[in-house]
């Protein structure tokens, strides 16, 4: 009998809802939504579920090692003989080591059913340590725009006249909603404005393309704030009512002339005159958030900027702008459910990162509770999971090298944490010196390979789930189970309650199932998980504009803070900059952006999945036709990419859309088919996070973060890399 029903997918980022057919207890494919409004954001990684959720090399029972560590030898276990002994060691590590030697790295977006039980138990515990990609990755984002307004904005696309994509390429099968959006935006006459080295799709039918220097997007902000204040052309009563530092911050732009904007961008001043005037002319403008300026060594500013320029042009909480949701009315919020406030002062203080590198960090989360509860009715906000954590260099750091302490317990869930940030060698040195890997997964990772327990996950299909967009929105989306787990198999939600009773927390853990927690965070709003799922597929309260007139901003002034009070007390500069990245060099000529996601997959993921590895075999670095001559390499040949930190290998593709002296890498590329014949399935063969140096030189000062966006690298002629075939997929 077939059976279909709703679903929310996580095998990206954005959360599309979906329908999910299952037949005989199996998923059997992936349908369009049956709202017409919704029934376009579907793409080919959706509709490959079911090729995920049934795939032969699934992991369905849980392993513990019985070889050296990454030697790739397992031994089948019960779920309960494992979970026993992973409370016994880690409860011999806290005792001997301390709580905060527990690290945590994980993945909101794969996982979806975590509903904030890492944090909860972490805090409960004692540890701070928690860490994400999203660090990397919207999370950050979100915390930074905290220190401009309080809180993490959401574009009207519905209603804007202008769009401003800072790098951000959305397509029909990469952020596909978004995509499906500015669409619709254009339809409507909005002008579509992109920044790009890249001749992207969005930058081939935009209405104006800025081909900026990889990396240089705080100095092109800059120059926009120098024509918009020059022209007067900010909204005037806006930011003599509610913003702060206007007459300091105006005194920094004008140190970035537009000769001097142009020098370093590589951009035509009237090009920029050009945009800075649409953009603050426009009856309705926004700035989605972009994985681009996450990822640089000016990484804070242009964030900071971003937020900036939506405040004084008068984008902000308006009809057409970006809008300021808060917490929904209708669900209990994983910022309540992780118990920030259960972890003493002391141990915050102990969170790696919180003394050199503090932006999204305990450190300002303490410095914006007050405004934080004032204005939004609870002190701790962790939008998109990006605020309170620790620092991933500082953690990957403390791995390796036990500096300022040692950490001794690292648990990875839904997350290849090997390949997932920068400085892949330093976190495989730390792996190596862990007493206890834990990795709760859906298949054999480089990562997982390197545990000491492995312990299979379920998936979207599985489990019933509300997701709720980690209060960006006030958005809920229903996603029902329709089919079983393997008996073996764990959500998150389930690893961190049982885990929890094993070491004492039985009393802040008690719910029984995902239902139990779906019901209690439906309480706010006096309905079941049974009740919602009868009455709705998706719900979002009516939005409200211009709410900081009844309660002003989350800051520590009440008002849009042009010059950061928060980063002034930190000792940091408490206005936007540009900062140059590493200098290219004669040995290093190339300016190297990672980071770049190709369609069918989605950061390390889905390589093993044949009808997805089918579209793209092999790794493919973009290079422009000149420098392609100039290298001597035609389209298809192999090359190894080299920096100072480490080197991939992958094949060159030849693009006319490149920026000539850049190029282009794609992230999170292994081969899971090498298996067996490679260390770690070809873990260091092209994976972009060996290419990127954590040092200080490379770092964002506020955040960490590093600098992915035009590193300097060399190109030279190879060979494929050995037992590699485009034909050879593990399906």
């Amino acid at each position: 009998m077939s059976t279909t029903k709703y679903s929310v997918c996580t095998i990206c980022d954005i959360g599309c809802q979906l329908r999910t057919e299952a037949e005989d207890g199996k998923v059997k494919r992936m349908i369009a939504h049956d709202n017409p409004m919704l029934a376009n954001n579907i793409c080919y990684k959706g509709t490959a579920a079911p090729h995920i959720h049934n795939h032969k090399d699934r992991l369905t029972v849980p392993l513990k090692r019985v070889g050296e560590r990454g030697e790739d030898k397992w031994q089948e276990i019960s779920y309960e003989q494992a979970m026993d002994e992973i409370a016994e060691k880690l409860q011999g590590i806290v005792t001997q080591y301390g709580p905060e030697t527990l690290a945590v790295s994980t993945s909101g977006w794969n996982t979806q059913t975590t509903h904030s039980m890492d944090r909860r138990f972490m805090n409960l515990l004692g540890s701070p340590n928690w860490i994400s990609g999203v660090a990397l990755c919207a999370g950050n984002t979100a915390a930074v725009n905290r220190l401009t307004y309080g809180w993490f904005p959401q574009p009207d696309f519905g209603n804007t006249k202008c769009i401003v994509l800072f790098g951000h390429n959305p397509r029909k099968h990469s952020w596909t909603p978004i995509f499906n959006a500015i669409n619709s935006a254009r339809k409507n006459g909005a002008k579509v404005i992109v920044l790009d080295p890249r001749i992207s799709d969005q930058a081939e039918t935009a209405d104006i393309h800025l081909r900026l220097r990889a990396g240089t997007d705080a100095a092109m902000c800059l120059g926009w704030l120098k024509v918009i204040f020059d022209e007067g052309l900010y909204d005037r009563d806006f930011v003599e009512q509610w913003c702060t530092g206007f007459d300091e911050l105006r005194a920094r732009v004008d140190e970035y002339p537009l000769e001097r904007v142009e020098s370093i961008t590589g951009v035509d001043r009237n090009l920029i005159i050009e945009a800075a005037r649409a953009y603050a002319n426009a009856d309705g403008a926004v700035i989605p958030w972009t994985p681009i300026t996450d990822q640089q060594i000016s990484s804070t500013s242009a964030i900071r900027l971003h937020s900036i320029l939506r405040a004084v042009t008068g984008n902000l909480d308006v009809v057409g702008g970006e809008s300021l949701g808060g917490f929904s009315d209708a669900y209990i919020p994983e910022s309540e459910l992780g118990l920030h406030e259960r972890l003493s002062d002391t141990q915050k203080a102990k969170q790696l990162g919180f003394d050199d590198h503090p932006a999204f960090t305990y450190r300002v989360a303490e410095m914006l509770k007050e405004s934080t509860e004032k204005v939004w009715g609870f002190p701790y906000a962790d939008i998109v999971m990006g605020c309170q954590m620790a620092n991933p260099t500082n953690v990957f750091r403390a791995m390796a090298h036990s500096a300022p302490y040692p950490i001794k317990a690292f648990f990875a869930l839904g997350n290849n944490a090997l390949m997932s940030y920068p400085n892949q060698h330093q976190i495989h040195e730390g792996l190596l010196n862990q007493e206890l890997i834990v990795a709760h997964e859906i298949f054999m990772t480089p990562t997982a390979m390197l545990a000491d327990y492995i312990l299979p996950g379920d998936v979207f299909s599985e489990r019933n789930h509300i997701a709720d967009t980690w209060s960006w929105s006030t958005r809920l989306s229903l996603s029902q189970k329709i089919v079983e787990p393997p008996a073996q198999a764990s959500s998150t939600f389930q690893f961190w309650r049982d885990l929890a009773h094993r070491m004492g927390f039985t009393e802040e853990f008690p719910w029984e199932s995902l239902e139990d927690m779906l019901d209690y965070r439906l309480s706010r709003s006096g309905r079941t998980f049974a009740e919602f799922e009868a009455s709705t597929f998706m719900e979002m309260q009516a939005p409200q504009f211009r709410k900081y007139r009844q309660r002003g901003f989350a800051t520590p002034s009440g008002k849009v803070e042009l010059a950061s009070s928060v980063l002034a007390d930190l000792g940091f500069d408490p206005l936007p900059y540009y900062r140059e990245g590493p200098a290219l060099t004669e040995d290093y000529p190339y300016a190297v952006f990672t980071g770049v996601r190709e369609d069918p997959f989605f950061q390390t993921g889905q390589r093993n999945i044949e009808v997805l590895r089918a579209r793209c075999p092999s790794p493919k670095l973009f290079l422009h036709p000149d420098d392609a001559n100039q290298e001597q390499l035609s389209d298809g040949d192999w090359v190894r990419l080299e920096t100072k930190s480490g080197a991939v290998t992958a094949k060159i593709s030849v693009q006319d859309s490149m920026k000539q002296g850049h190029i282009r890498v794609p992230h999170g590329w292994w081969y899971p088919e090498l298996r067996g014949t490679e260390k770690l399935a070809g873990a260091f063969i092209s994976s972009d996070a060996v290419l990127c140096s954590d040092d200080d030189e490379f770092l964002d000062k506020e955040q960490g973060i590093p600098h992915f966006k035009g590193f300097p690298g060399r190109i030279v002629k190879t060979t494929a890399p050995a037992n590699f075939s485009d034909q050879v997929l593990n399906g």
